[in-house]
């Protein structure tokens, strides 16, 4: 534990919950809430199952209607033919994460990982006793691993690499060549790819695409939390290898039991057509918010070398700004009412320079927070 920090995120979110609670206005950028709660259609299930379903113990790795309901997405909003046996439903992403690498990271095993990257992937790898290479990324890659840069940093002890499109904390994703070329990179050096995809749904430019078009001997993750608005149902899911399902199930088994049988529930009404106008929607709504915040940062002297293509982050330079992203997190929060999430959440790679920033409020509120950060420069941080 003592390799294990706490995330900055959360203590920039206590601290702007403790100014609400004094009555200060506080524009909530921080965190990767959606902003929206979970559709109707999706809540209304979950009461009525409540109402009308024994809730007990399901299988460990989810309901067979739930399982067919994904498969039945993969295969409707992507053309992949993914069998409902290779997916198991899990408690949250998180879940599905813990058990990909708990069914394949050894003692001394290595990942690799890009940097900057969302922070409990590091520490899940070191739960197992395995251990992360951080590789610096930067705008000339998207912040993004490359086939090169796998080949590159490739060693005798790597197990495999853990890779997210669209990406937590830049947004940015992965070219449909380049992701085909770093799995056979890695599949051709006998290693594994766990490939991140919780933010699938939220993207503003690319078609939709999933990386198991490319691969079947891939672990995917994927979430209901942030394109589906139900974060607090933790409800994910993750699709194996057909070689690895016995292994999924049972680590699944005596770490979890099972999902929540109410979440699970509401999951099956997530893919409805009626909840499906209600995303896309609001689907159209982050890109607004995207298209607004993007240019207004940049005219305050924010450094957003690539624009975001997915999620809802903006990963900022602030090198013409202040020295230090976790002073200048602090001081935006307390001197101008806007919670942000200082670098030092993300790697090891310049995190005192940048910034993520959460496209998660309405673009009246994002107006307001950029008018009171424009202010706070003009005085000088």
């Amino acid at each position: 534990m003592t390799e294990i920090q706490p995330f900055q995120v959360m203590e920039i979110w206590n601290r702007a919950k403790e100014q609400e609670a004094q009555g200060k206005r506080i524009s909530q950028m921080q965190i990767g809430e959606p902003g929206f709660t979970a559709p109707d259609p999706v809540i209304a299930a979950s009461i009525d199952a409540l109402k009308r379903h024994p809730i007990h113990y399901t299988s460990a790795v989810g309901m067979p209607l739930l399982r067919h309901a994904i498969a039945h997405h993969y295969r409707e909003r992507y053309g992949l033919a993914v069998p409902a046996s290779r997916i198991a439903v899990t408690a949250g992403a998180s879940g599905a994460l813990l058990t990909a690498l708990g069914v394949l990271v050894n003692p001394g095993d290595e990942i690799l990982m890009p940097d900057p990257a969302y922070p409990c992937n590091r520490n899940f790898v070191r739960f197992f006793e395995g251990s992360v290479k951080s590789i610096p990324v930067g705008p000339q890659t998207q912040y993004q691993l490359t086939r090169e840069l796998i080949e590159a940093n490739w060693s005798e002890t790597t197990r495999g690499v853990l890779i997210a499109s669209p990406s937590n904390p830049t947004g940015t994703m992965i070219a449909a060549g380049e992701m085909r070329a770093i799995l056979e990179t890695v599949h051709a050096r006998g290693g594994v790819a766990i490939v991140d995809e919780i933010y699938q749904g939220l993207t503003y430019a690319s078609a939709f695409e999933s990386a198991l078009a490319h691969s079947d001997r891939i672990f995917v993750v994927n979430s209901f939390s942030k394109y589906f608005s139900m974060t607090g149902w933790r409800l994910g899911w993750l699709v194996v290898p057909e070689d690895c399902v016995r292994e999924v199930e049972t680590f699944a088994q005596n770490a979890f039991i099972c999902p929540s049988a109410p979440a699970q529930y509401a999951g099956i009404a997530a893919f409805a057509p009626e909840t499906t106008a209600i995303l896309e929607s609001r689907r159209a709504e982050f890109r607004q918010r995207r298209d607004f915040l993007v240019p207004a940062l940049r005219g305050l002297g924010f450094s957003i070398p690539v624009t975001p293509e997915g999620a809802f982050y903006i990963y900022a330079g602030i090198e013409a700004l202040a020295p230090d992203s976790g002073k200048f997190a602090l001081d935006v929060l307390e001197q101008a009412g806007v919670a942000i999430t200082p670098g030092k959440d993300f790697g090891a790679n310049q995190p005192e320079r940048h910034i993520r920033i959460a496209y998660t409020q309405p673009v009246a509120r994002l107006e307001e927070a950029v008018a009171r950060i424009g202010k706070l420069i003009e005085r000088g941080t």
